[in-house]
Order: structure tokens, then C-alpha cells, then sequence
């Protein structure tokens, strides 16, 4: 896949602080946004995960903020898996407004947990590739 996943959203003035722009904690939103849509598009919902016993846990994010956000402004997050090997699996978020400009960077470190044991399963991208109708989407 040449293009990362991607999902459209519209800055909501009820995101904006004192200042006029994006709190924020709502990048974290629009990233989160982004990943369950990923989930969504390559067939994976939440009702199959907890059927399964399993569900994506994140481990550890960073965000980079590049560029303010107002009300109305119209962005694209976009959202990559990169596997390597072991229990965890990153994930590459940009949010970029229409005309090109990076507002953040959005960095995730995550893992499957099974629900039951409570533990990382060991091989994350199996689970994707067993779920998912379109495990391309995730780079599988």
C-alpha cells in the first residue's frame, strides 16, 4: 500500500481553547478516530475483538505538534502500522490540513491484549491477519 490510511475531519469550535485553537487532547481523539476507522475499513469491529478475546491496547504515545488548529479547519489523519517483531506494533499518525501543512505527528506504540489472561499476545499481526478482511490495510 502506497498511501497510508486516512480519514477526513472537521476542527469542531467546541475543540478550540481560550486561545482559538485545537486543545490539545483532541489530537488524541482525531488519532484514535483514525485507528478505529483503520479497524473498521479492513473489517475488524469491536464486537469481533471481544468475541475473540482480544482487544488493541496502547502502550505509549507521542505527539508532536507542528502547527495550530482553528475551528473549521479541515484535516487528513492518516494512520500506518509498522511491525517489527515481539508483542508490540507502532503506529504513524500525521494530522495534516488540506493544503499540505503537518499540524502533528502522532506516534503510538501498541499491542493485542488478550482479555482473558491479561497479558500482550505474542504475535500481534497474526491476530490482524486472522480478523481482517483486508489485512493489506494494515501492511500485512
Amino acid at each position: 500500500m502506497s498511501e497510508p490510511f486516512s480519514v477526513p475531519v472537521t476542527v469542531r469550535g467546541y475543540e478550540t481553547d481560550v486561545q482559538g485553537h485545537l486543545n490539545q487532547a483532541v489530537y488524541l481523539h482525531y488519532a484514535e478516530h483514525a485507528r478505529w476507522a483503520l479497524l473498521q475499513a479492513a473489517g475488524i469491529s469491536q464486537a469481533r475483538l471481544m468475541a475473540t478475546g482480544v482487544g488493541p491496547v496502547a502502550l505509549e504515545t507521542t505527539v508532536r505538534y507542528r502547527r495550530e488548529l482553528l475551528a473549521g479547519d479541515e484535516v487528513e489523519v492518516t494512520c500506518a502500522f509498522v511491525w517489527g517483531g515481539g508483542k508490540t506494533f507502532r503506529i504513524d499518525q500525521t494530522i495534516r490540513k488540506t493544503d499540505g501543512t503537518v499540524a502533528a505527528e502522532v506516534t503510538g506504540v501498541g499491542g493485542i491484549l488478550d482479555l482473558k489472561e491479561r497479558r500482550l499476545v505474542a504475535d500481534p499481526s497474526r491476530i490482524f491477519e486472522e480478523l481482517a478482511t483486508d489485512p493489506g490495510l494494515f501492511g500485512l
